[in-house]
């Protein structure tokens, strides 16, 4: 799977077309990923003799191909490619700008802090 938690991502199809958000987690085994603040799920539980009835919102899980990775480096929706180099780690690159998405990751984390 090319993406991964933390990414900046776009969803490109469904209900919530066009909207950003951060990946929250991934699911390999089905192929979904959890956005944060998108896809919002309602979920009602039962009153029990301990616990009062409540109306939980949380973030449902959508397909990973519903979303494409944002370049931290050029700002638009890329595809993700990979680098390997000769002594070192494989790491994903971005196809528009040929530019490092980890390494812009983390830089863009330090700006925050």
């Amino acid at each position: 799977m090319k993406v991964k938690v933390n990414d900046k991502v776009l969803v490109v199809a469904g209900k919530y077309k066009g909207k950003t958000g951060k990946i929250m987690r991934v699911f390999k085994k089905t192929d979904k990923v959890t956005v944060e603040k998108i896809n919002i799920r309602t979920k009602h539980i039962k009153k029990t003799s301990t616990h009062a009835g409540q109306i939980i919102k949380y973030e449902a899980p959508m397909s990973a191909s519903n979303v494409m990775v944002m370049c931290p480096n050029c700002n638009k929706t890329t595809r993700v490619g990979y680098n390997i180099p000769e002594k070192g780690k494989k790491y994903r690159i971005c196809k528009k700008c040929g530019e490092s998405i980890e390494q812009a990751m983390s830089k863009v984390e330090k700006k925050k802090k």
